[in-house]
């Protein structure tokens, strides 16, 4: 049986790992060496940096960034972010990415997937995709950073993507990004039970059991968050210990008895 994956993402914009929230990106709160370093240490199973900037002149530092970061990362890395050619792709992996994350471009052209998984392998390719309620109260995909809405339905894009050759899914809830109470199951078990490629739940997470029920309940291969690791000391070994003790088949860290962490009462923190 494959164990579930615990993901941490970093987001960064302008170089600065950023705290989000519906796609809002204000309070810089760190960097992403000292993330990557923290992440290392503590048993994740891969991790995800995503580059939110709004400015084409902070790419080339990207990939400065990203050149920089595997050098420190021991985990498979996924990168994502304005992808947009093949030859990007092949940079990013040039540069130490494992796998890439591709969004905005995939639905303006999908046969991009097609062609991305062709020369790089499924392996390779993460589709990322961005899902709001519309005023209809309609689940629709949407991209350019969730500000563009389009008539795709996302179970049926998930279908098509894999059908295109995407390896895996990378699931964003925008109405519960950053709002701390849990991730949409609604929307990750719609995804869920129409493909057979692993998705990565994220968006929401407030506290360790929101990964349990999108794994229990939305039947997600793998959970990701990105505020609450910042915010929470020991927090990945805390979300592995909590997961394992719920049951689910997840990769164990060496547990031993750790020094009594401060805890600041997440709500306070922002």
């Amino acid at each position: 049986m494959l164990k579930h994956r615990l993901i941490p993402n970093i987001i960064l914009n302008n170089g600065n790992v950023v705290q989000s929230v519906q796609f809002k990106h204000t309070n810089v709160i760190g960097n992403a060496v000292t993330a990557v370093d923290f992440f290392n240490s503590w048993a994740v199973d891969e991790i995800i940096v995503l580059d939110v900037s709004r400015t084409k002149d902070q790419r080339q530092n990207f990939h400065k960034i990203i050149s920089g970061l595997s050098k420190r990362c021991f985990v498979p890395l996924t990168v994502g972010g304005w992808i947009s050619t093949v030859d990007e792709i092949n940079q990013f992996l040039k540069e130490g990415a494992d796998k890439v994350a591709i969004n905005t471009q995939a639905v303006a052209n999908p046969n991009f997937i097609k062609e991305a998984s062709n020369i790089f392998g499924s392996q390779c390719i993460v589709v990322s995709i961005d899902v709001k309620k519309n005023n209809s109260k309609k689940y629709k995909v949407f991209v350019n950073r969730g500000t563009e809405e389009t008539q795709l339905d996302p179970v049926d894009w998930a279908k098509q993507a894999e059908k295109l050759g995407a390896g895996e899914i990378l699931l964003t809830s925008i109405d519960y990004e950053g709002m701390r109470n849990g991730y949409d199951l609604e929307l990750i078990k719609n995804i869920t039970q129409n493909v057979s490629i692993p998705v990565i739940a994220f968006g929401g997470v407030g506290n360790w059991q929101h990964f349990v029920d999108a794994i229990n309940i939305g039947k997600a291969d793998a959970v990701s968050a990105a505020n609450i690791f910042h915010y929470t000391e020991h927090s990945t070994y805390n979300a592995k210990e909590f997961l394992s003790n719920a049951g689910i088949n997840v990769r164990m860290p060496v547990f031993y008895k750790l020094p009594t962490p401060r805890r600041p009462k997440y709500d306070e923190i922002y």
